[in-house]
């Protein structure tokens, strides 16, 4: 079981990351103790405000058009699979609207809606040890549900992933988590990732990162730059 200061501190982008996407930086939140109910009124509000919002752009974000332009980068068109923002935009603008899925995960999808950034979240106590970006072998394994079912796929050669000490936590970079690691209702030790190509400033990232950190108590904030750890 890894603590929220160590997931923090211990978690690392590798290399071949940064050189193929030098514009990519990536804000971490963690929290060993975290009490969803006495967050569900903020996440309600928030994930309304969010719907709201997500209403009112006529235009695609340019930071939404960046993660469609990595996606191809790796070989994925965006009709195949969507960065995680992506997805959830156009899920907030279809006819069946976004789902509620519990506080938590409410919270951070409204965020990442309001500051148009890909966010995911992790159990930290499903976690093994620190996260870890990097291009896929092929070989790592990922744990998922196809067709109701438990299954076990493998990303392809190059493909951007996060992984953890066990195996892949989510697959082309923010697409799709592992249902090994998804925070549940009653998750208590959870970490944010935050990934951002809005280069230079990546103002929607750390705005983002800082409201997180601001409503989840006592929360552990950093991010990595392609030059060393900056911490926040």
């Amino acid at each position: 079981m890894i603590s929220a200061h160590d997931w923090t501190t211990q978690t690392t982008v590798d290399r071949g990351v940064l050189d193929r996407w030098p514009e990519y930086r990536v804000w971490l939140v963690a929290a060993d103790d975290v009490d969803a109910s006495r967050l569900r009124s903020t996440a309600d509000d928030m994930f309304e405000h969010a719907l709201a919002a997500a209403r009112t752009v006529d235009d695609v974000d340019a930071h939404v058009l960046r993660w469609q332009d990595a996606y191809r980068d790796f070989g994925v068109k965006p009709r195949l699979a969507r960065s995680s923002i992506d997805a959830l935009l156009r899920r907030a603008l279809s006819d069946t609207g976004l789902p509620r899925i519990n506080v938590l995960v409410d919270l951070y999808n409204a965020i990442s809606i309001l500051y148009r950034v890909p966010i995911g979240g992790e159990d930290l106590d499903r976690y093994a040890g620190p996260a870890r970006l990097l291009l896929a072998s092929g070989g790592e394994p990922f744990h998922t549900i196809s067709h109701g079912e438990p299954t076990t796929e493998h990303p392809e050669p190059g493909e951007p992933i996060w992984v953890d000490n066990t195996g892949i936590t989510c697959r082309r970079w923010n697409w799709r988590q592992t249902t090994r690691t998804a925070i549940e209702p009653n998750t208590r030790r959870v970490g944010f990732i935050i990934d951002s190509l809005d280069a230079p400033n990546h103002q929607g990232a750390r705005r983002a990162a800082e409201q997180l950190a601001e409503i989840i108590p006592d929360a552990k904030l950093r991010t990595i730059d392609a030059i060393g750890d900056e911490p926040c």
